[in-house]
């Protein structure tokens, strides 16, 4: 990782339709509506109740994340709550991006539009070396938007579940981004 100051806290993200802002506790309504949606977690889990959503905010709050520059960001366009993007560290130099948003909110761009400056971000300010993605290999949309944010594909990973979703025989869909090839990508 390049050596660079830490960020202090992690700052409000602006893009030509969206505000991303750090999350904080007063967006868990917002949390708990997206997860209870069987359509929002079909690729990802079983809807999740209110007391799942708020145990796993204490997570998504972490200070330490924080701290670095790191976290989740709250997607607003025009004030209206539309999902949240993810960069969480996963060891030196080393992020992961993700995103979930509401159904209105599909087929626009806005994943796209969020996760490019949520990838800025980490590769601009924080100075990450290399950013890393996973989706089950069945949810081509977000494929999709790995592709046009630059991540290429690196392999499929099989795994074992107890109560596996639809199509997770197929496997998880892994792709990554080194910061040489943001930077070819963006100068």
């Amino acid at each position: 990782m390049t050596p660079r100051r830490p960020p202090r806290g992690r700052p409000v993200l602006e893009t030509d339709r969206l505000v991303l802002r750090p999350l904080t506790w007063d967006d868990l309504p917002d949390l708990e509506a997206l997860d209870a949606d069987p359509e929002v977690m079909r690729f990802l889990d079983r809807p999740r109740t209110a007391d799942d959503v708020r145990d796993r905010t204490f997570a998504r709050l972490d200070p330490a994340h924080d701290a670095m520059g790191l976290g989740y960001w709250v997607g607003l366009e025009h004030g209206r709550f539309v999902g949240w993007w993810l960069l969480t560290p996963e060891g030196p130099g080393l992020g992961e991006i993700g995103w979930r948003l509401h159904p209105w909110a599909w087929g626009r761009g806005l994943a796209t539009e969020g996760a490019r400056a949520v990838l800025d971000h980490g590769f601009g300010t924080v100075g990450l070396d290399r950013v890393v993605a996973e989706t089950m290999a069945v949810n081509l949309a977000s494929r999709a938007v790995m592709a046009k944010i630059g991540l290429r594909h690196t392999g499929i990973e099989h795994r074992e579940w107890d109560d596996p979703l639809p199509g997770a025989e197929e496997g998880e869909w892994l792709a990554e981004l080194t910061r040489e090839e943001w930077l070819a990508a963006t100068t």
